[in-house]
């Protein structure tokens, strides 16, 4: 848990940091500085791979009529500066062609912006499911994290942690129909437990004729039952009872043991053979 706890420090740190150079640098500033939108680079540890571009042109638009209402927060660096926070902000200002970007500048290590990337989209639930997945499993891996543990990071609960996770065995395919809307996480959590080409049938049954998720439980099933009655059946074995052969082979004068259902016959010499051998041709 002490990884944990760190890391939740570390954050309100760095969170705090931003808060106050909104409050207490920006006087100081004038308010934020202008710098060349030119100069600004994503943030390379940005979780946030789709942002829909309807929304993208509505605030481009805005900010056209409006202006750039809040800053975006940027590191500066050795030619230009490295997005903190705003990207959403900074693709609009770019579609709305402006020239520069009004923005707070922080000191900041590259391990606090890569967290504050990870947990600031996590918090304000601006990621979709699978990039909000791969966040998770980040910082995870970073942190070397218990799903418990980061559930206490990111106040998030333990089962919303382990149900996203579950959707990075989706296939390509699935991946990318629930990250363009056209199936739910619903539909993605039943679909993640086939094999990939039931995945991609289920995929495309669930497009084409517009599957609830209930209708998706129905035909995972259907997937499932030649699976269940493939198994070869368990076939029982009935105890064999070899006592009155084991007599009638004791009178000829053989030796007889018995395991399981294996009977072992014990000849002493070629005479005893020839007797038996008689006795079956008889």
């Amino acid at each position: 848990m002490a990884k944990a706890s760190a890391l939740g420090r570390g954050l309100g740190a760095l969170l705090s940091e931003i808060e106050e150079a909104y409050d207490n640098e920006l006087p100081k500033r004038n308010g934020f500085e202008e710098i060349s939108i030119t100069e600004v680079r994503p943030n390379p540890y940005q979780p946030r791979k789709h942002f829909d571009p309807v929304s993208l042109s509505e605030l481009s638009e805005s900010i056209k009529t409006h202006g750039l209402l809040q800053p975006i927060v940027v590191k500066e660096d050795l030619d230009g500066y490295v997005l903190i926070a705003g990207e959403r902000r900074l693709r609009a200002s770019k579609l709305a062609k402006l020239k520069t970007i009004k923005a707070i500048i922080v000191s900041v290590s590259d391990e606090q912006m890569r967290q504050h990337a990870l947990i600031e989209n996590i918090q304000r639930d601006e990621l979709n499911a699978i990039d909000l997945a791969q966040a998770y499993q980040e910082l995870i891996e970073i942190h070397e994290l218990t799903h418990d543990q980061l559930s206490h990071t990111v106040h998030k609960s333990r089962a919303q942690i382990t149900n996203t996770l579950r959707l990075l065995q989706l296939s390509d395919k699935g991946r990318k129909a629930l990250v363009e809307g056209k199936i739910s996480a619903g539909h993605a959590k039943v679909v993640v437990g086939l094999d990939q080409n039931e995945q991609s049938l289920m995929i495309d049954s669930i497009i084409g004729q517009k599957l609830s998720v209930r209708d998706v439980e129905q035909m995972a099933k259907s997937f499932k039952l030649p699976r269940e009655s493939a198994v070869e059946p368990h076939v029982t074995i009935e105890a064999l009872n070899f006592d009155e052969l084991q007599k009638h082979l004791a009178k000829m004068g053989l030796k007889t043991s018995k395991k399981g259902s294996k009977l072992t016959l014990e000849f002493e010499n070629n005479g005893q053979i020839e007797t038996f051998l008689t006795t079956l041709s008889s």
